[in-house]
């Protein structure tokens, strides 16, 4: 499956526009990681585990909205976006958006 943020693929022909696909996660924060990230605002530097835990949630927000893309023909996702919302005290959402479709075959 190829992802992208552009709208086209350079050498290829979009054959048919599927539609909006997407994928989410919601997640919490955890007690270890913010812990580490309290000492961490008093020294200053890079927050470890919360990059980890974006990161693992934007791989799942991509992976289902690539399951969601397979699901109904496509073989490429163009114009993907990311998105994130706080949804209640320590959780947040992140959310994987693009237009599914179908590349010219080989």
């Amino acid at each position: 499956m190829l992802v992208t943020n552009i709208e086209l693929i350079p050498g290829k022909r979009i054959t048919h526009h599927l539609g909006m696909v997407q994928g989410n996660t919601v997640r919490a924060k955890h007690v270890g990681r913010d812990l580490m990230a309290n000492v961490k605002n008093l020294f200053g530097g890079e927050l470890k585990g919360y990059t980890e835990l974006l990161q693992e949630a934007r791989d799942q927000a991509t992976d289902r909205m690539c399951e969601q893309a397979r699901a109904i023909g496509a073989n490429a996702v163009i114009n993907v976006r990311y998105s994130t919302s706080s949804i209640t005290a320590g959780a947040a959402e992140l959310f994987a958006y693009g237009t599914a479709v179908r590349l010219e075959d080989e």
